[in-house]
């Protein structure tokens, strides 16, 4: 999953900020030769950032007095490198910012406000929930460059074999698919993850979350959340519905028992659309079925939205800044968005970019179906550290070491010492 966290060396942090900040190249922001900014990427080195360093060369031939120094730093190691470079005034002119880190950092003073801005022109043209994701305090700090959700991915030939037509539309109809298609296909109808990110589709559809930013309340404990613990919790047990896998390789085992047709559906993202095309199950990419995850008993489906905003730095000078705007608007147009989406695909920010190319991949078209169920996070900027808790307890829950109680309780604990002056 593309969501991990993890602490970094201080001494690489240094380091790297040493060799690729926006102000180490000399330029000081002159005006007697190109304003070189530098940009840290945070995607994966192998399938995507190749995509990004022709972008960054088509700018720089329609941009001659701008030249971007591209980094592209290891996502699991980019927050707390940019919080350490940001704090010593030396972080990159722009980032690639996962969308939770957006309010911590503005938080903070180290991302510019973008309102009225060149980078924010275009702003009509992307899913308001993505530019509200992109806000703090009532100021915009991002540009949406990439977005994600969840969905409940399927084989349709093993729902067609059990005799089901369509996606199931809440959780009980998805346990009921289970045992038909166990019974008719032969294989388990639904593998489900003990991640917390996952679970949180079942809250939204009990219609709470881990926490009320309004009310300054933690809820991951409440009635409604338990009863969404409880559904989720449920479905590792019962006719077709495989058992929890709590080891470090759970997340592996779960996709490749998916694309290769060993289960019928499972709750993923299309940050996974490649990879599923790879698997046997899915040579033929209309077999790949995406719906809505299913709804909970409050009737309503909701699913986390991810993803990444480009962000400029507050701390560059006036040169830089104004480089970084233009690379910013070029990085998020349509055309770019467009190109982003046929070479990696991912999801566009903006609407005018699905066009008919990017919608002729059913992945891509599929998940662009669910956006409407995306829920923005709160701008809260602890929001994002508040799933650790989970996943340190949900794996414990799902293999019976714990009860669900006691897990629950030892999460909004935990949770307590992250978000000062939150009630339980």
């Amino acid at each position: 999953m593309r969501r991990g966290i993890a602490a970094s060396a201080l001494v690489a942090s240094l380091a790297l900020t040493a060799t690729a900040c926006g102000g180490s190249d000399g330029d000081g922001g002159k005006s007697d030769g190109p304003v070189t900014i530098t940009w840290w990427d945070t995607s994966n080195a192998t399938n995507e950032a190749p995509t990004y360093k022709a972008l960054v060369q088509q700018f720089e031939a329609a941009h001659k007095d701008i030249k971007v120094k591209y980094v592209n730093v290891p996502f699991d190691q980019a927050q707390n490198k940019f919080d350490t470079a940001a704090g010593a005034k030396g972080a990159p002119d722009v980032l690639r910012s996962e969308v939770g880190w957006t309010p911590a950092f503005a938080k903070k003073g180290f991302f510019l406000p973008l309102d009225g801005t060149e980078a924010l022109a275009d702003q009509g043209k992307f899913e308001p929930n993505l530019i509200k994701q992109a806000q703090y305090e009532g100021k915009t700090y991002g540009v949406p460059f990439v977005t994600d959700t969840l969905a409940l991915v399927y084989n349709k030939a093993l729902f067609k074999k059990a005799g089901i037509t369509e996606a199931p539309k809440t959780w009980d109809e998805l346990r009921a698919d289970a045992a038909k298609i166990k019974d008719k296909a032969k294989v388990d109808g639904y593998w489900g993850s003990t991640q917390a990110y996952y679970a949180q589709t079942f809250l939204y559809g009990e219609g709470t979350d881990t926490v009320d930013v309004a009310a300054k309340k933690i809820t991951v404990n409440s009635p409604a959340a338990q009863k969404a613990y409880g559904t989720w919790l449920s479905l590792f047990s019962g006719k077709g519905l495989h058992k929890a896998d709590a080891t470090a390789d759970a997340y592996a085992h779960i996709q490749d028992a998916f694309v290769n047709g060993k289960v019928a559906a499972i709750i993923q993202g299309p940050w996974e659309i490649t990879n599923f095309y790879k698997g046997s199950a899915f040579s033929d990419k209309s077999n790949l079925g995406i719906a809505t995850v299913p709804a909970g008993s409050a009737g309503k489906a909701g699913a986390p939205t991810g993803g990444h905003n480009l962000s400029v730095y507050a701390g560059s000078d006036k040169a830089h800044q104004t480089a970084a705007l233009k690379f910013v608007k070029f990085m998020t147009s349509a055309q770019s968005q467009e190109a982003i989406a046929l070479k990696n695909s991912t999801l566009p920010t903006r609407s005018d970019a699905y066009t008919d190319k990017v919608k002729a991949d059913p992945g891509i078209a599929g998940y662009q179906g669910v956006l409407a169920a995306a829920q923005p996070r709160p701008a809260l900027p602890e929001y994002s550290s508040l799933w650790g808790p989970l996943d340190t307890e949900l794996p414990k829950v799902a293999s019976g070491k714990e009860s669900l109680d006691k897990g629950l309780g030892n999460a909004e604990l935990a949770i307590s010492k992250l978000v000062s002056g939150f009630s339980k």
